[in-house]
């Protein structure tokens, strides 16, 4: 048979189920597995037998979701974590330990730049923020004999920075280290990052995956192409042995599998940020309409983008679909089927009159989410990125006045009309 399209996948994929077994995804509800024998078991915690024996490191469910997203992504292996957050922390912390460091873009959401400049700092995981529209020779210098990885966004949250994943994977290549893309934003039907050279992807699976803003999750996906073995110096946790395993090497023993493996077996064993069977089930839910979503998502984001363009109290409008934007001939050659929901923009009235806006919306809500299936909007140098500075804002992309709209799948006309009566609210008060 050959390989199947994106839509197929959405649907099909992951759970195979044999004679007799429920043809839709059944929740694993359970903490434990029973085997037949002693023996059995202690294979399973040898790393010498694949099967479960405690949800805290796998779960069928669970797996059968990351089976899906990562033939989504055209990966090697997958694995789900509690949150977004834990997948961006878990892809950095398991290459990295106390003395190494990071090169991250710096336009990337405010809670992943506080956990690299902040509790990972405290962690002695250093990090250096490029900007990541400089020339590749300008963010060479950022690199350091200990660097471990090169972190981007594919799309940034919420400053809508599209990257050049070439240029980054070729730097990262370059120095011996792997590209990690976080393409929440994206999803892997508007783009795929690994094709582009990507190593590693990451996801908020709260966001578009699940789509319902029913569950919090996240998702690491493992292309299987770094070389670990080549760079063996750089990465010891992967190629050099684990005494809490009986001296496994994990590059050797599983191979392309290799560091989800060590993921799950060291970091979900000793901090256990597991999602759980029902957010996975859940999950699974949403994806199976992710592929009808996107394209809907887009759609109604580009009219709200034209609309905002074209109105006299919009100081700025921020959508890498508008051919205004300076990321659109890069959204062109990584995402030509579209890129998010989610638009960015200013208003004359600038700070004061963005609140005012925002508070007489009526459609659209003032949540601390995005990119689910219900219009809504943020005002993140108020709210997600208050915790940074006026000099670490304008780093991360983030103007003052920058609104964060992130369109659902209503009908356009509604949406849009809830714009403008709000705006001619702001106005009157």
């Amino acid at each position: 048979m050959k390989k199947q399209n994106l839509e197929t996948i959405c649907i099909q994929s992951g759970w195979k189920p044999k004679k007799g077994e429920p043809r839709v995804l059944p929740i694993y509800q359970s903490t434990t597995f029973k085997y037949d024998d002693s023996e059995q078991m202690a294979r399973l915690f040898d790393l010498e037998d694949e099967g479960y024996f405690y949800t805290r490191l796998q779960n069928p469910t669970n797996d059968a979701v990351a089976s899906k997203i990562c033939e989504l992504e055209g990966g090697a292996a997958a694995m789900l974590t509690s949150s977004g957050q834990a997948a961006n922390f878990y892809a950095i912390y398991n290459i990295c330990s106390a003395g190494d460091h990071i090169v991250s873009s710096a336009p990337i959401y405010g809670g992943t730049s506080n956990l690299f400049t902040v509790t990972m700092k405290k962690m002695g995981i250093d990090v250096t923020l490029v900007d990541p529209d400089a020339p590749a020779e300008e963010i060479a210098k950022a690199f350091q004999p200990n660097t471990k990885a090169l972190f981007a966004e594919t799309i940034s949250n919420p400053s809508l920075v599209v990257l050049d994943i070439e240029k980054f994977a070729e730097l990262a290549h370059s120095h011996g280290v792997p590209l990690i893309v976080d393409n929440t934003f994206a999803t892997p039907i508007n783009c795929r990052p690994f094709e582009f050279g990507a190593d590693i992807v990451t996801h908020s699976t709260t966001k578009y995956m699940d789509g319902h803003a029913l569950t919090v999750g996240g998702c690491i996906v493992d292309s299987g192409n770094f070389d670990w073995m080549a760079h063996a110096d750089k990465f010891p946790g992967l190629t050099t042995p684990d005494e809490s395993y009986h001296g496994i090497v994990y590059a050797e023993r599983f191979g392309k599998k290799a560091y989800i493996t060590k993921a799950t077996a060291q970091l979900m064993r000793d901090l256990g940020s597991i999602q759980s069977p029902q957010n996975a089930f859940l999950l699974n839910i949403g994806l199976e309409t992710l592929h009808l979503r996107m394209p809907r998502h887009c759609e109604n984001a580009q009219k709200v983008a034209e609309y905002l363009e074209s109105n006299e109290n919009v100081a700025w409008v921020d959508y890498p679909g508008l051919k205004s934007s300076k990321y659109y001939d890069l959204a062109q050659k990584y995402m030509p089927n579209g890129t998010c929901g989610v638009v960015a923009f200013g208003l004359k009235g600038g700070k004061d009159f963005a609140i005012r806006f925002m508070d007489h919306l009526k459609l659209a809500c003032i949540v601390t989410h995005v990119a689910d299936a219900r219009t809504c909007v943020l005002h993140p140098a108020s709210h997600t990125h208050r915790q940074l500075s006026e000099e670490q804002l304008v780093e991360a992309g983030v103007r003052p006045d920058l609104i964060r709209f992130s369109v659902g799948i209503e009908n356009a006309e509604d949406i849009i009309a809830d714009i403008e009566q709000a705006i001619n609210a702001a106005e009157k008060n």
